[in-house]
């Protein structure tokens, strides 16, 4: 059913519904191999001694990459002789990383069917499968089950209002005992999984910190926006939408001399970036910065270099919160950023846990936001343990790769 929407939807224009179908009608030339496999055993007398060793990570966009990205480097670094074949269910991400150097193959993952999932498992010598964080598809699960190869899941959070714990969810639970090994970010998600018979699990905490982590370490110069700073104070607005952006106005019209802003929106058209700029006059765009003229706006009107901008910030305010959800709050707070944001934060263990131990803070309205700024801006004190409680969060989280890794070795070479 929700292929047959997607399909409808692509048939009525939509951009990212044409570019799942279309993306999965290319994959389907492949020679996929045909006919039940019910062993490793058998998989490796079919495809033949010499045959190559396969990991297959499975993310669903962008953002569940990132966080099974450091274990896959890892992986490739420890053990070399395994090929990498990375999927995506979403063209959000297959687009963004379809020439990602680590992997050997990226691809779609097409419709969770039994017979695709069969196929698939098929395709090549796999030796192992991560699934990262939210992806549950249960043909797949059965299919690895089957065919002998061990599935373990990355940075996995689970809540007590999950449908697997529910009335209804009894068939659901039952799948997860197609599952290996289980490496979730808290102890609430263990406790869930233990307290319903579910023993393989490990707490290693979320794997997209050492990521960040990574980046920060390896944070290269921008001389150019160094420049547009100018020894001021910088104020970064980091993934925002438009209620964000008027809510940051009044700020901006009361900001003073020693202070710079640079808005990076989540949606880089040029109908959003005109819009910003109508919002905010004295701007300048990164792809037209000139460092000589005096601009307190500089607008990132590209992709890819956000999670770096972040080292020249004094603190950060993080857009989507008054929509969805906030988006990435890791990555300012690896270089000790507190971070301000709306109130649809409560999806995210490490944004619950920040604004608990006041290295962020939730705001409603433009007034609260003026009053946090304000302080960050002008209370050393307060801003000085707002950025020491935001970089030790970050050393106590850092790690899960190393402790996935050794799980991974454990299961298949002890």
């Amino acid at each position: 059913m929700y292929s047959f929407g997607v399909r409808i939807a692509a048939l009525f224009g939509n951009a990212k519904a044409m570019q799942w179908v279309e993306g999965r009608k290319k994959q389907r030339s492949l020679s996929l191999s045909k006919g039940p496999i019910s062993s490793k055993t058998a998989l490796r007398q079919a495809q033949g001694p010499d045959s190559a060793e396969w990991i297959w990570f499975h993310a669903a966009s962008l953002g569940e990459f990132e966080q099974g990205r450091p274990v896959i480097e890892a992986l490739k670094k420890e053990c070399p002789q395994y090929k990498i074949l990375l999927s995506f269910f979403s063209p959000s991400g297959y687009e963004i990383r379809k020439d990602y150097p680590l992997a050997d193959e990226v691809l779609y993952l097409p419709s969770d069917t039994h017979g695709h999932a069969v196929r698939w498992v098929q395709r090549h010598h796999f030796v192992a499968a991560f699934f990262i964080k939210y992806e549950f598809w249960f043909n797949y699960m059965q299919a690895l089950k089957d065919a002998g190869i061990p599935l373990f899941y990355i940075s996995l959070i689970l809540k007590p209002d999950s449908y697997f714990f529910r009335w209804y969810g009894t068939w659901f639970f039952r799948q997860l005992k197609n599952v290996t090994h289980f490496f979730v970010q808290d102890d609430t998600t263990a406790q869930l999984l233990r307290s319903n018979g579910l023993t393989n699990v490990t707490v290693c905490g979320d794997t997209r910190f050492d990521r960040v982590a990574a980046i920060a370490q390896q944070a290269k110069p921008f001389p150019e926006v160094e420049q547009f700073i100018g020894g001021r104070q910088c104020i970064i607005a980091g993934s925002t939408w438009p209620p964000d952006e008027k809510l940051l106005v009044d700020f901006y019209q009361k900001m003073s001399e020693g202070y710079c802003l640079i808005i990076a929106p989540h949606d880089i058209s040029e109908s959003h970036v005109a819009q910003i700029k109508a919002l905010f006059p004295d701007n300048q765009l990164y792809t037209e910065l000139d460092a000589q003229k005096h601009s307190k706006v500089l607008i990132i009107n590209t992709i890819g270099i956000l999670s770096q901008l972040y080292q020249y910030a004094q603190f950060v305010y993080i857009g989507g919160g008054f929509g969805v959800n906030i988006h990435n709050i890791q990555e300012p707070v690896t270089f000790g950023c507190p971070v301000v944001f709306g109130p649809k934060y409560k999806s995210f263990k490490e944004a619950v846990d920040l604004v608990g131990l006041e290295g962020a803070f939730s705001i409603e309205d433009a007034g609260a936001l003026e009053s946090v700024f304000g302080r960050l801006m002008h209370d050393e004190t307060f801003y000085a343990k707002a950025s020491e409680t935001c970089r030790n969060y970050l050393n106590s989280q850092v790690g899960a790769t190393e402790n996935i890794v050794k799980g991974f070795k454990k299961t298949l070479f002890s």
